[in-house]
């Protein structure tokens, strides 16, 4: 008889962390007088990142942190843009900074980034943030890589000696992922474009985390009988980056699409924006 996996449903955890932003940025409003504040930065107007921009700033309202929005027209350089971002790092009003990506093909990301104060990248995508992600010293883990750690810990996985495999080597997922994983003891494969023989790797896998940005591409075949399956893609239609029909049957447990990893991805962007305001407001 073919089992079904266990779906590790995002919201109810997200929005418990979400509450308890909200509760941490009211005491710190009354104790020091300020709110926490995210500024959000959006080149251009594609469609799809104005409206995460636009779904990020209605989540920070219901949780009591102001936003202040930075849009920039699609011709913004990356100087433009960089000094838009430096001034927003030099403004004490400002305690967290989103960059919304892709912020376009003419556009420098990295610099752009790395314009970026780490005490202000809640999003985690410098170069600082990377680091100490590595090395486990104090900083912002990058969002979407936060949450799925927070979501298989609200589900008891423990990773400590499991075979760990990241599919997708992206720098704001795949890589960060990788390195959260190994500082819990898991042992950790990137496999990715240039991976010979996918399966031979992801058949291993005790916990596999799907971060290549191709829509359906692993299927149950893929996977290890017993698996934790999360699926960080999103395409059109609700679907991932698993084929979650057939791996359903085989993995554990299983993130749906949506619901299981983006919640926890905007769950973590406002916990380290409160975390972000409380250091800059109390070093005053």
């Amino acid at each position: 008889m073919t089992s079904t996996a266990r779906l590790m449903d995002g919201s109810a955890p997200a929005r418990r962390l979400v509450e308890q932003a909200a509760e941490r940025a009211a005491a710190l409003t009354r104790r020091t007088g300020t709110s926490p504040c995210l500024a959000t930065v959006l080149v251009g107007d594609d469609p799809a990142s104005v409206t995460y921009v636009r779904m990020k700033r209605a989540r920070c309202a219901k949780a009591g942190i102001r936003s202040r929005h930075v849009p920039l027209p699609a011709a913004t350089t990356t100087a433009e843009l960089v000094e838009a971002i430096t001034a927003l790092s030099h403004d004490p009003d400002v305690h967290g900074i989103l960059l919304q990506h892709p912020a376009g093909p003419h556009i420098d990301e990295r610099a752009a980034f790395e314009a970026i104060a780490p005490e202000k990248d809640v999003d985690g995508l410098t170069g600082h943030s990377f680091a100490a992600m590595s090395f486990g010293y104090d900083g912002f883990a990058s969002c979407t890589p936060g949450g799925i750690m927070r979501l298989l810990d609200h589900y008891e996985v423990d990773l400590a000696g499991k075979r760990a495999v990241v599919v997708g080597r992206s720098a704001i997922l795949g890589r960060p992922v990788g390195m959260l994983l190994l500082a819990r003891d898991a042992t950790v494969t990137y496999c990715h474009s240039r991976t010979t023989d996918l399966a031979s790797n992801t058949q291993e896998a005790d916990v596999l985390v799907a971060a290549v940005g191709r829509p359906r591409f692993l299927r149950g075949e893929h996977l290890k009988p017993g698996a934790v399956v999360i699926d960080a893609g999103s395409h059109p239609g609700n679907i991932g980056d698993v084929d979650f029909d057939s791996a359903r049957t085989r993995a554990s447990l299983i993130t749906p699409v949506p619901g299981g990893v983006g919640p926890m991805t905007i769950a973590t962007l406002l916990t380290q924006t409160v975390d972000a305001a409380t250091a800059q407001l109390a070093a005053r």
